[in-house]
């Protein structure tokens, strides 16, 4: 048998003994002054485990959080109305904001002289307000820093929204592929906002409790849905306001908001969603 290759000699002239194996520098003892942990380190806490400081996962409304499309859907309503004969107001179009699309549509119906079915309402609408997005996408602002601290973190997000898919799909089309774990829209739900429907079925989707995670919606509709469905709330009231609800936590705006914020932020409404 040949002998395999001589270690060399360390500078002290002393052949070293073999190097310990990977993973093991844990059952090093001290050397050179040096304190050498004696257990290895812990892995990193997934999101929404105790001690991790981030949520389960970050449920998005669309229309007025993530993307200042109500100015959009406005003038779709004003035109349909405009175009049956019949004048629209900034009153009534702030009554529909964050609400399901039939619930819109039937609206429209009962205050104008427009004869078109709730469907054709919605097709109309979303003509319009998708072509327009198509054109220009409208990021609210600090929305997609967030999304994009929240890919980083490994924080799954959803989007919740009562617009119908179509809509949904142009927004997505502009941002990263990854961005959303989970799709949520109006049509694909039998109780829009303000049930709590839309919420538990993205949580579900995402296999995540909803009291792991947290909401961020921009109007009453939209908060009622997710504090009733049992989740933290962050409100970012934008064209109308928005009343304190216990659960629901408010800021001005998401613009300097990261990940690690986001538990901070709706401490006290975690309490709450977690009483029985």
């Amino acid at each position: 048998m040949v002998p395999g290759p001589r270690a060399p000699y360390d500078r002290s002239g002393r052949r070293p003994g073999p190097a310990p194996a990977a993973g093991a520098a844990h059952l090093l003892p001290r050397l050179h002054g040096m304190s050498v942990p004696t257990q290895p380190p812990s892995p990193p806490a997934r999101p929404g485990s105790r001690g991790s400081g981030l949520p389960a996962a970050v449920l998005w409304d669309m229309d007025g959080t993530l993307v200042d499309t109500e100015p959009y859907w406005v003038a779709a309503e004003h035109a349909i109305v405009e175009e049956h004969g019949g004048t629209w107001s900034q009153d009534y179009a702030e009554q529909l904001v964050g609400n399901d699309l039939m619930v819109s549509a039937e609206f429209i119906r009962a205050h104008s002289p427009v004869t078109l079915t709730p469907l054709e309402i919605i097709e109309e609408l979303l003509r319009r307000v998708v072509a327009q997005v198509r054109e220009h996408v409208p990021w609210r602002p600090g929305a997609r820093e967030l999304l994009a601290s929240l890919r980083a973190a490994g924080v799954p997000c959803a989007l919740v929204t009562m617009s119908w898919r179509s809509l949904a799909a142009a927004v997505l089309e502009a941002l990263p592929e990854d961005s959303f774990a989970a799709l949520v829209t109006g049509d694909e739900v039998e109780h829009g906002k303000p049930h709590p429907e839309p919420y538990l079925a993205a949580a579900r989707l995402l296999g995540v409790e909803v009291g792991d995670c947290v909401a961020l919606e921009d109007s009453p509709t939209g908060v009622r849905s997710a504090v009733d469905a049992g989740v933290p709330t962050l409100a970012v009231p934008h064209v109308v306001p928005v009343p304190l609800i216990r659960g629901a936590v408010q800021v001005p705006s998401l613009r300097g908001v990261g990940a690690e914020d986001l538990w901070d932020l709706v401490g006290a409404a975690r309490s709450v969603s977690r009483r029985p």
